[in-house]
Order: structure tokens, then sequence, then C-alpha cells
């Protein structure tokens, strides 16, 4: 969700993201109630099957989560799978989340099972939105994505059952080697369905997504760029999932449209730290005050269904199980989301770049494709200057290396 100014969330009831001390609060926070889905969809992070895991967190262990999770304040809770609607207490545990006053997101898959009777629930129970995956303009390229025929028309049609019965909608989708050919048709049939949000996630290799089907750093920064200039026409918001570095294009953007409307810049700090108080993804205070950007293990944390925590669902660390600890302490204080949240410890050009504290790249995209969580985002062409004091300790080999991706 975009974030917004404190005074702004005055009104909405919404947290004011400035006022989060993400070392001891997530802004989000996202459970995997299940893995069990009817698709099977080819960049699944959890390689959902058809059949639940008789180790899922029971009902009762879940509503003693959502009473940790209600321990952060108001953090937006996400629940998620595979298929939740798979799982017969969803209701209950929507009831009882909503009880405990959280802004509750539920991610059902695009199958049959989201009937119009089960979307005049959702809404009676209190769901605060519905985000639906939509990975193509037509049912060509979204059910290939699904891997079963019929998908796309089930999604459309919940889609627009939600927002008959004034369910706000989110949109959820991937961009791949598969379809990014497709998006601009995307955006374009986006337009047409009244939704609120359009969540565009960039793929991690984790599950069944593929290390081959991620586009080039360099159609990254292409994408990026449409997506800013998307912003300022598209009758929605729109926000990135795993590509951190979205922020850095965001201030560099606006940085030179001031620059062009000939606005003095702040002397109080660079300019590329324009301030940005209601972009997606991210907010800055005023001066003095650090950028806020969500990152995996910073502000998010990730519940899988058979309760261990991990900064990501798309980064395969825990860094423990609520069945042992209390999901509280373990964000707060297991060493994993320490060292997640210490940008201080970024190695390559993510350590050095003058962007690094607003945006610290995608620790599972560096994970899933060197190995190491604190490795640069290897799918990023910007090239910070370089201290000179650093560069003289890299080898020739290692500042290839760290430059190897933009090429």
């Amino acid at each position: 969700m975009p974030l917004l100014p404190p005074e702004k969330g005055a009104r909405t009831g919404k947290p004011p993201i400035l006022d989060v001390d993400f070392n001891r609060n997530p802004f989000i926070v996202i459970w995997e109630v299940t893995q069990a889905c009817d698709l099977a969809c080819v960049h699944c992070r959890a390689e959902a099957r058809p059949w639940r895991d008789s180790r899922e967190l029971t009902t009762e262990e879940g509503k003693k989560l959502i009473d940790q999770i209600a321990e952060f304040g108001q953090p937006l809770f996400v629940i998620t799978g595979g298929d939740p609607l798979k799982r017969p207490d969803l209701f209950e545990l929507i009831d009882y989340s909503v009880q405990k006053g959280l802004r509750t997101t539920l991610t059902p898959s695009g199958t049959r099972l989201m009937t119009p009777e089960v979307i005049k629930r959702l809404k009676e129970h209190g769901l605060s939105r519905l985000a639906v995956s939509l990975d193509g303009s037509c049912a060509a390229i979204h059910d290939e994505f699904r891997k079963v025929d019929g998908s796309f028309d089930w999604t459309i049609g919940s889609i627009r059952r939600a927002r008959e019965v004034d369910l706000p909608v989110q949109i959820n989708s991937t961009v791949c080697k598969l379809n990014l050919h497709d998006f601009d048709a995307l955006a374009e049939l986006l337009k047409t369905l009244d939704i609120a949000l359009w969540a565009v996630f960039f793929l991690v290799p984790v599950g069944r997504g593929i290390r081959s089907d991620i586009i080039s750093a360099r159609e990254h920064e292409v994408m990026l760029n449409k997506i800013y200039d998307w912003t300022k026409t598209l009758p929605f918001d729109i926000k990135t999932t795993a590509a951190q570095h979205y922020r850095r294009v965001v201030m560099q953007r606006m940085a030179q449209e001031r620059a062009v409307a000939g606005e003095a810049a702040d002397p109080a700090r660079p300019a590329h730290f324009t301030r940005l108080s209601a972009t997606p993804g991210f907010s800055l205070g005023e001066v003095g005050r650090a950028a806020k950007g969500v990152n995996d293990g910073n502000g998010f944390v990730f519940i899988g269904h058979t309760g261990d925590v991990y900064p990501s669902g798309f980064l395969p660390m825990s860094g423990g199980n609520v069945r042992q600890r209390s999901l509280v302490d373990i964000y707060r204080n297991d060493p994993l989301f320490v060292e997640m949240r210490d940008y201080t410890k970024l190695k390559g050009k993510c350590g050095w770049c003058d962007f690094r504290d607003v945006c610290g790249g995608s620790r599972s995209r560096a994970y899933g494709v060197t190995g190491d969580v604190l490795a640069s985002e290897p799918y990023c062409v910007y090239v910070p200057p370089r201290p000179a004091e650093l560069a003289k300790q890299m080898s020739a080999k290692e500042i290839e290396e760290a430059e190897a991706f933009i090429r």
C-alpha cells in the first residue's frame, strides 16, 4: 500500500509510517496459512500443490499468532498461501484479526473457489482489501503462467464481483521474460477494472521461479522508469515488490524534474533526497530524518504455513518458529533480522551506494542469485561513485564482479 504522511495516516486509521521504528515493529506482516492451491504457477515461490500440509498452524495457533501480530501495533496484515480458501477456518481467522484491529488483506488464487458468495462474505467479515494475481492482459498469457485454463476468466470475474460489493481490489503482477512484452496491454486492461493498487513484483529465483526467467538489469531499469511514468497517468496507486531500486529511480526522476523546473535544491541534503511524502513503497520525513523503505526483514516479516519466520516469502532463511518463540522476539532480536536491518554490512556496490539507506537492494534476489543475503542487488544498473579509499582496497577482479550484471 502507498505510505502516507503522518497527517493523512491520522485521518485514515493507517499507522503513520515515519513513526514506526522498523527495528521494533514491521509495517507489513504476511502469514502463509497454507501451501495448498489448485493452480500450478510457473513462478510460485511456495511450489504449491493441491493438498494441505498436516503441519500447518492450527486455528488456535493461528489466533495466538494474530495476538502477537497485534502486539506490533497496526501493521498491514496479509493472509496468503497457496490459496487461503483451501482452509475451512479462513473466515474465523479473518474475524479474529479484524476484531484485533488489524487491517486485513487476503490473496486468494484465481480458481473456481472464488465464488460470488465467498466474495460477498469476505466483505461482510470486514476484509480491508482483496489482492488477486493477474500476470497477463489475456487468457493466453495469464493461463500459461497459472497452468490452468480458465484462471484468467475466474480472476477477472472475481475482480468485478468484488467491486460490485465495494470491496477494494489490489492486483499483483509478476514481471519476467514470459510477460514483459505484455505489460503495456496489462496496464490498459487494469484501467477498466476500478482497482485501488497495482503491485508490480519482480521475479526472485525461489521455488518454481528460475533465474533464466528474470529480466536483465537494463530491462529492470526500463520497467522501473515506465512504472514511474505510469504513476502520473494511471487512475490507481502503483507499488513495487522485490524492486527496492525503484526508490532510487523515483528520487532521480524527481530530482531531474525539479532541475528542469528550475526549483532550487534543498541545501540541507543531497538533491536526490527530494521529499517523497506519498511515493509508493517508501517515505521521507522532514529534513534530518532518514528515508524509510520497507525491505526484507526491515519493516517486513513473513510466517510460513508451519510457523517458520522469514524476512520475506522469497527468502528461505528462517529466524525461528512461532511454535517455540514469539514472533515479536524473532523479528526484534533474532540475529538474522538484526543483521538484515544493518545496511552498513551490505557488500559490493550496495555497501557504498549513495542510495543505500533508502534502497538496500532486494535481499531475497541477492540471496537467490549469489547465495549471500548481504550481496549487492544483482539486477541494478546504477554504479555509485566509488570512494577512493575503497577502490584502493578492491582488486580489478572484485570490481569487475561487482559490476558484472550491468553489462
